[in-house]
């Protein structure tokens, strides 16, 4: 259930590769390499329509147009950032490793349960392929060892976060949880009875659940943790009391009322102490340099950018 951090680290990811393509889309069909014939003016592509509204048609030109006027200037300056810290890895020699891209993207899978699954999403909420990702992953990790490369972190002072913040590296419990959510506590007890007399929990959920987000698939939220945010509280709360297989009592809940099946428990698997060590020195390194932002105006001088179009400025 808590994927929404995943998605929100890529909305960046998504907003940058779009912004690529569609200026430099933009870029190419506004400057031909070649003068169109005279006899073909009517057929350039600046006038294919894209769409029709009434007798109205809309070319693509007009959308072309509409983009660079509401996001060019934003888009452009993200095109000439990644340019520099392309140009600056290339001077001083620095560059991005598959280990470390494997290594960032297996932190960014983190509440998924699988790379595919991972994948699926961002293609399907995003409209990002593997490669799309991959590529702003290695920019983004590029721009931060540049930005870090004076700075020096001791195993010592990763250690000693690690024991200051034990918190946040401590083992969870995961639970798989099935649900009912009815509208009376007399609907409720009624399910509960229909259980004990041995009936389908996934059926009694597909005929009687109210909530359309679980109800197809038998009630069932699949592995989440203890402080779920996107899961009802009283719910989660209900399911750490219960041992495995067993149903609660009807939960009160402010649509209604919930009956909790605990279908399986389990402590969240050890995560790789080596990958955890080398996200904290990372960390640390980024919290003792310039902001990021800073760094790559200090870049835009250094390479001497001069955007020439003062409406994308």
């Amino acid at each position: 259930m808590k994927r929404l951090w995943g998605v929100i680290i890529v909305m960046a990811v998504g907003n940058l590769v779009l912004a690529s393509m569609l200026v430099t889309h933009t870029m190419n069909q506004s400057e031909p390499s070649q003068p169109p014939e005279p006899e073909k003016q009517g057929e350039q592509k600046n006038d294919r329509v894209v769409a029709k509204v009434g007798n109205r048609d809309l070319t693509i030109l007009e959308l072309q147009t509409a983009l660079e006027r509401h996001y060019g200037a934003e888009l452009l300056g993200q095109m000439l950032d990644r340019e520099v810290i392309r140009l600056e890895g290339n001077e001083t020699g620095t560059s991005i490793g598959s280990a470390e891209i494997n290594r960032e993207l297996k932190r960014m899978r983190q509440g998924y349960e699988s790379e595919q699954q991972f994948y699926a999403s961002m293609q399907n909420q995003l409209g990002l392929s593997e490669q799309e990702i991959k590529e702003d992953v290695t920019n983004k990790l590029l721009l931060e060892k540049l930005a870090t490369k004076h700075i020096q972190i001791t195993d010592a002072q990763v250690e000693d976060y690690m024991k200051t913040h034990a918190d946040e590296f401590k083992q969870d419990i995961e639970y798989n949880i099935l649900q009912i959510i009815v509208s009376t506590k007399d609907q409720a007890n009624k399910v509960i009875a229909e259980l004990a007399k041995g009936e389908s929990f996934a059926t009694l959920a597909r005929d009687r659940s109210l909530d359309d987000a679980t109800n197809n698939t038998g009630g069932d939220l699949g592995w989440i943790e203890g402080d779920d945010p996107f899961v009802a509280a009283p719910v989660l709360e209900a399911a750490k009391l219960l041992k495995v297989g067993e149903v609660s009592k009807p939960v009160p809940l402010p649509q209604g009322f919930a009956i909790v099946k605990l279908k399986n428990r389990r402590e969240k698997v050890n995560p790789d102490l080596a990958f955890v060590r080398e996200n904290v020195r990372r960390e640390l390194a980024l919290r003792e340099a310039p902001p990021l932002k800073d760094y790559v105006q200090q870049l835009r001088g250094k390479w001497k950018v001069n955007i020439l179009d003062p409406q994308l400025r």
